[in-house]
């Protein structure tokens, strides 16, 4: 298994390489969003950023903009933000990112009374970016989300997905996939039916009412079951810690947590 943590994207980039470095991490995910991770930023100090990498040991992966809205019914919006998922993987690309992770579009505005109309820009923006990734030769790894997304937070739709895009595979994300979801059995149930199409995971607790990106064992999540069922699906990649805490001992004591529950079994 290798762990990861993510850089917060309002400081710089490679201040945030060395931090995730010198606490011990095998690798950096990247958030690519404003002001220091948008795709003009990285280009702009892209031999900085790979020396800083190579100083460090660190491979990368790139998480990819969270706040652009493919399935907007605003065609200009729409073509906007297809435009910064192309031109983000392409910066992801050149700075020999392993992954991309993509969010699902997030269905806001008027999307919400005309779903299907959204949905269908959604499919078009998603089928447009699988297809330029897969010309870069990037694997992306498409993440599931909570109910106010209104789309991708359910296992059902992902099966559909990887049937039609069958080199796409998941992100799956703890934290999300306990948001409102009170039996709590939504998390065993992407492992159980979609584990061979997992490809990288997010890891950060809460109680699920909201994305609180807490520390391992601080909200109500079962990471002894996660680690367990992830085990018996042959799991062995990437997860990234995405514990959004002042105190950095809580980034480092949620991956020893979740080291030793992979350890134990």
């Amino acid at each position: 298994m290798k762990y990861g943590a993510s850089g917060f994207p309002v400081k710089p980039v490679c201040d945030e390489i060395w931090k995730v470095a010198d606490l011990g991490f095998d690798y950096f995910e990247l958030s690519m969003d404003p002001p220091e991770g948008h795709w003009t930023r990285i280009r702009e100090l892209k031999n900085r950023i790979i020396n800083t990498l190579e100083d460090t040991g660190m491979p990368v992966i790139c998480h990819l903009p969270c706040f652009v809205y493919t399935p907007d019914l605003t065609p200009a919006i729409r073509q906007a933000s297809l435009d910064e998922m192309k031109h983000s993987l392409d910066a992801a690309m050149e700075i020999h990112a392993q992954k991309a992770v993509l969010h699902p579009g997030y269905i806001t505005g008027m999307g919400v009374f005309a779903m299907e109309t959204a949905r269908k820009h959604a499919h078009d923006g998603l089928t447009a970016i699988v297809a330029h990734a897969q010309d870069l030769n990037m694997q992306v790894c498409f993440e599931n989300m909570f109910p106010s997304y209104h789309l991708f937070f359910e296992p059902d739709p992902f099966e559909a997905l990887f049937r039609e895009f069958p080199r796409l595979q998941m992100t799956l994300d703890a934290g999300h996939a306990n948001i409102e979801d009170p039996e709590q059995t939504r998390l065993a149930q992407f492992v159980t039916r979609l584990g061979p199409h997992i490809g990288h995971v997010h890891i950060s607790d809460n109680f699920g009412k909201k994305d609180d990106h807490l520390a391992v064992g601080k909200g109500n999540i079962d990471f002894a079951s996660l680690a367990s069922s992830l085990k018996q699906a042959g799991y062995d990649d990437t997860i990234t810690f995405e514990v959004f805490s002042a105190n950095t001992d809580d980034l480092v004591k949620s991956r020893e947590r979740i080291e030793f529950l992979f350890s134990d079994l």
